[in-house]
């Protein structure tokens, strides 16, 4: 049961969604960071069911805003678009924007350590929230919230993610100055199921050069094959900004 406090903070950043909640004790939970019930026994109720589906959600608006937006588009150069909106980073400023974090029940410990303002926190309790308002009121209001933040994130994206493919320009590298064979093996694996991230490097004749992370086996792929151009000098440090 919500106490009357909480609702009425709930009713603040209800606000500043633009969105109100049929049930708030559904934005409750997805508020409810996983320390705060599992560490000090408060109940069953936490947001990680709640950030998978947010997550899901948010995939599929940008998605379907890239499509819509951009016919020319192929679907790689969307799926690193939409990787570079919706990456952490992107997700941590639009919780700040909305204060997101002086909202969320944590632990102890993890308020004193200053939980309310960690990037991982706050980018998977906004994911959360999305997943909230899906279940009490579809997709049209995750829709509106997503975009008055999204879209910002998008068209940055779409103006420093390049066209190229670094896995085919370290190809073609390596082609044309005979250095070898080429390929990519999988280091590590770490992070939840619905969150992986991968570490692969790229081994030219066998020996390693350039190690990449990503959530994807392809797009760990693509920033080993980034990171081994510029140790080979044939990038420019600087491209960082074009990398997935």
């Amino acid at each position: 049961m919500i106490n009357e406090k909480r609702l009425l903070e709930l009713s603040v950043l209800q606000q500043s969604l633009d969105y109100s909640f049929k049930d708030p004790g559904l934005l409750n939970t997805a508020l409810t960071q996983s320390s705060y019930v599992k560490g000090e026994n408060r109940g069953s109720g936490h947001n990680e069911r709640l950030e998978v589906l947010g997550d899901a959600v948010l995939e599929l608006i940008v998605s379907e805003y890239l499509f819509i937006n951009n016919p020319s588009m192929n679907e790689g150069l969307m799926t690193r678009i939409r990787s570079r909106a919706v990456y952490e980073s992107a997700l941590f400023e639009a919780a700040r924007g909305i204060e997101l974090g002086k909202y969320l029940l944590l632990s102890h410990g993890e308020d004193h350590t200053g939980g309310r303002e960690k990037p991982s926190i706050l980018s998977d309790a906004l994911e959360a929230v999305i997943g909230a308002m899906y279940i009490d009121g579809g997709i049209e209001p995750c829709k509106a919230f997503i975009l008055s933040f999204a879209v910002k994130f998008i068209n940055e994206a779409v103006k420093t993610v390049t066209v190229k493919d670094f896995k085919t320009l370290l190809q073609e590298h390596i082609q044309q100055n005979h250095s070898g064979s080429l390929e990519y093996n999988v280091v590590s694996v770490s992070g939840p199921d619905h969150k992986r991230v991968f570490t692969m490097e790229a081994l030219i004749n066998g020996v390693p050069y350039g190690k990449g992370q990503g959530s994807s086996k392809q797009e760990a792929g693509q920033n080993a094959a980034h990171a081994t151009l510029v140790m080979l000098g044939a990038m420019d440090p600087d491209s960082r900004e074009e990398r997935l």
